[in-house]
């Protein structure tokens, strides 16, 4: 059934959904838990003033909230794995937005947390640990909680920043309805002068298609329709910006983009070596350009050109079933305790592959206590294989970190997410690649794999630069006009995609249908992560079951060590730019060879 579309979610037979009874055996259970958070929420914020007392209290206090964290968690991804199911059902709708309600309750009832523990000394906390060793399993998040103790201000001020937390969250809410719910854009035409409504959520199918003019005139419709309000989108993301701004300077940063990276606990020479190593490679992005305008046959490349495939498809189409067992033999590197995890999976309803009416599209993993919980819209293309594969990396990681860490050390950062769904494609597109010898299939294959280093390395590197950038500017008191954001994103651009793009006065508003640029130094996370991953595949393909050992070990770690030191264990030290040097090299492998094919 997965080359169609369920009419109802009841019709898809039990066996190809998710299993959400795992989690609660019914609504009626789920609301008899949710009953008791009420209770929970008043016994946490009873121990308002008292965390420093004694070693018995604080470690009482630390428990208290592990398990209350831990039923929440059950909680919500119970209603909104059910909300997701069918997004137009107004239970779990409802049942969502009282969640919701009580976590954010909830977290205001133990915002005295943090103040309470930055105030214990040094000497008082290294005494609560000799006296009472049971504490000891909470040093890891005590000690990540008072690492940014300077941070921390008095519980006043602190108070007066939580209550303009909600207001500066204004620019990015606004940026939502604006471009989601505002915007319109004109019907593009196709050769033939058919009319296609032009959306944000059909915009990359239109630039897909083989037909130039239908592609060209969707690009021209979204970008004239941003560059129509480019002065109200430069005023909400230079107040996003000027937001960042305060918030780092009352917690006594240097700027926000140190204050966004200390976050995470991530040294900012990271981001910088990966902009740097990306620049030092540009010449194999102009390459891939290149090689793009050749085999499209166009006089001049625009950006309109910028999605069209190459290659035409030569895969049949793949049925879910064919795809799990795919994936299944491309993670034989991964060794068989790894494939036995995954094989759970597949069969005891980790996933929800198919479409139905109403279900909320994309993919994603959740890490449920109880195992991973994996969302598709499964649609029988090599996407949606590579698409299985990347989820449950996430789900692997979600089920290892859960299963060798307590709850409170169980949670990986984001720095570290990307990780383990982008090794599992890479390994997944070695398998395909070795498994052909035809020119074509090859090329086609190739092709995929390149366009993934050209969304993930060096577009989301040349957002992240963006975003550095503007962010320098406001530092320095500048205000982020419609034309000064222009001109740096245009320069960009031409940088980054070189002589043979013509970049143009569209391109250049291209910032303002960006969300990211809202996120506080994301993006340039999808590229570190792309990069450890690629480095962390070939290790396995040339090292095996040691290499494997270190990957499970960082798999296996959640938050028990920074990000940095977690992925140092597995290998790959991204303090440097090896990582990232090592992946381009391989980009330019792989264009020599479909320069190669295509000739």
């Amino acid at each position: 059934m997965s080359d169609m579309i369920y009419k109802n979610r009841g019709d898809i037979p039990v066996e190809d959904t998710w299993a959400t009874e795992d989690l609660f055996a019914s609504d009626a259970a789920w609301e008899e838990s949710f009953a008791t958070v009420e209770a929970d929420t008043q016994k946490l914020a009873a121990f308002a003033g008292h965390l420093a007392e004694s070693p018995e209290m604080l470690f009482d206090y630390l428990q208290t909230m592990e398990q209350v964290d831990y039923k929440m968690g059950l909680l919500g991804n119970y209603a909104m794995r059910k909300s997701d199911e069918d997004t137009r059902n107004a239970t779990y709708q409802a049942m969502t937005g009282k969640f919701m309600s009580s976590y954010v309750a909830l977290g205001a009832a133990c915002s005295f947390e943090t103040p309470e523990i930055m105030a214990i000394s040094d000497e008082m906390l290294e005494r609560f640990y000799k006296d009472y060793p049971a504490l000891e399993r909470f040093r890891r998040y005590l000690t990540d909680l008072r690492r940014r103790k300077e941070h921390i201000l008095s519980e006043a001020e602190e108070k007066l920043l939580a209550a303009a937390g909600e207001m500066a969250q204004t620019p990015d809410n606004v940026y939502g309805a604006f471009s989601d719910a505002d915007m319109k854009f004109r019907d593009a035409e196709d050769s033939k002068g058919e009319k296609h409504p032009v959306t944000q959520g059909t915009f990359i199918s239109l630039q897909d298609s083989s037909d130039r003019q239908l592609r060209k005139s969707a690009y021209e419709s979204l970008y004239d329709g941003f560059a129509a309000f480019r002065n109200t989108a430069a005023g909400l993301l230079n107040a996003q910006n000027k937001q960042l701004k305060f918030f780092a300077e009352a917690r006594k940063y240097p700027s926000a983009f140190e204050a966004s990276l200390d976050g995470n606990n991530v040294p900012t020479d990271v981001y910088l070596n990966l902009i740097e190593a990306v620049h030092k490679n540009m010449d194999k992005m102009h390459r891939y350009v290149r090689l793009r305008k050749k085999l499209l046959g166009v006089d001049e490349l625009h950006f309109y050109d910028i999605y069209a495939s190459l290659v035409k498809d030569v895969g049949t189409k793949i049925p879910y079933e064919q795809a799990k067992q795919t994936v299944y033999d491309a993670l034989a590197p991964m060794g068989e305790n790894y494939r036995k995890i995954l094989k759970e999976g597949f069969e005891n309803r980790w996933i929800d592959p198919y479409m139905n009416e109403g279900k909320r599209g994309g993919a994603y993993s959740a890490g449920a206590a109880v195992h991973p919980y994996v969302l598709l819209n499964y649609n029988e293309t090599l996407d949606s294989q590579f698409t299985l594969a990347h989820e449950m990396g996430h789900a692997l990681h979600s089920y290892l970190s859960n299963k060798h860490q307590n709850p409170i050390d169980s949670q990986y950062v984001i720095f570290v997410a990307e990780v383990a769904s982008t090794c599992n494609e890479a390994l997944l597109m070695e398998y395909l690649l070795n498994k052909t010898t035809d020119k074509k299939e090859r090329a086609y294959l190739i092709n995929h794999f390149l366009e993934q280093f050209k969304g993930t390395l060096f577009r989301q590197t040349m957002f992240a630069e963006f975003e550095l950038n503007i962010g320098r500017m406001v530092a320095n008191g500048e205000t982020l006009t419609a034309d000064a954001l222009s001109q740096e994103y245009r320069r960009l651009n031409e940088l980054y995609f070189g002589p043979d793009m013509v970049v143009d006065d569209r391109i250049a508003v291209e910032w303002a249908r960006i969300p990211h640029f809202y996120y506080d130094y994301y993006v340039f996370q999808y590229a570190t992560g792309y990069a450890a991953a690629i480095a962390l595949s070939r290790k396995i393909l040339s090292e095996g079951e040691s290499a494997v050992k270190d990957y499970v070990d960082f798999l296996s770690g959640g938050c028990t060590k920074s990000p940095i030191d977690l992925l140092k264990g597995a290998g790959v030290d991204m303090t440097t730019s090896e990582p990232v040097e090592q992946a381009l090299e391989l980009f330019g492998r792989l264009l020599d060879e479909m320069e190669s094919l295509v000739d």
